[in-house]
């Protein structure tokens, strides 16, 4: 699961990432086991492989019918997925979405974010430190469409399974995460160019052990 790969990027910029493993070197009761709230990263960086396995499984698409690894009320998928890339192998620093049918990443915003980031998320340094940051933004509207107020709950719901799935890939990968709640929502927004009605959630940084 560490070696490397090249990106692949199309004349619009869009990056087709590494499909993704589904036969991981350890169990689930061994990542349960394992998984740990981590803000200490070593000054390495991540492989594109390691950043496609944690975008599938926070959000990627696991069958044909478009279902994906992260279950959602309704099957109707508010979340949206950001990468801060500051320092992965064959990946140039910048902010890109994560699109789940396709498997890529498109581009939204140039350069090293991770400072920026840091400081919208009240000065936890340990976000600039890491070589990634995923963050999960919703738009509540698909789900309270349909499930009116309550679907704000189920989207809160929601982020929470993304979370736990980004935290037991990490522990598969021999990676550290943490959930960071605390940070200012516009800052956010503005620092990874969110669109219009996209609400910042959580930001998850990833690194070395």
């Amino acid at each position: 699961m560490a070696h490397t790969a090249s990106a692949t990027r199309n004349a619009a910029g869009v990056i087709k990432l590494p499909e993704p493993s589904f036969d991981g070197e350890l169990s689930v009761e061994k990542a349960l086991r394992t998984r740990r709230s981590v803000r200490e990263y070593r000054a390495e960086p991540l492989t594109l492989v390691e950043v496609s396995q944690l975008l599938w499984a926070a959000q990627g698409v696991t069958d044909a019918t478009g279902l994906r690894a992260a279950p959602s009320a309704g099957a109707l998928y508010p979340l949206e997925v950001y990468l801060v890339a500051g320092n992965v192998t064959g990946l140039p620093p910048a902010v890109y979405r994560y699109v789940p049918g396709a498997h890529t990443v498109s581009p939204v915003a140039d350069g090293d974010r991770r400072v920026a980031l840091s400081r919208a998320a009240l000065e936890q340094e340990f976000i600039a430190v890491a070589p990634a940051a995923l963050v999960f933004c919703a738009v509540s509207r698909r789900t309270t469409a349909k499930y009116r107020e309550r679907g704000i709950r189920y989207v809160h719901m929601e982020v929470g399974h993304a979370a736990q799935n980004v935290y037991l890939q990490a522990a598969s990968l021999r990676l550290g995460t943490v959930v960071v709640g605390a940070f200012r929502d516009e800052q956010v927004g503005e620092v990874i160019a969110a669109a219009s009605g996209e609400e910042p959630l959580y930001i998850m940084p990833v690194g070395r052990r």
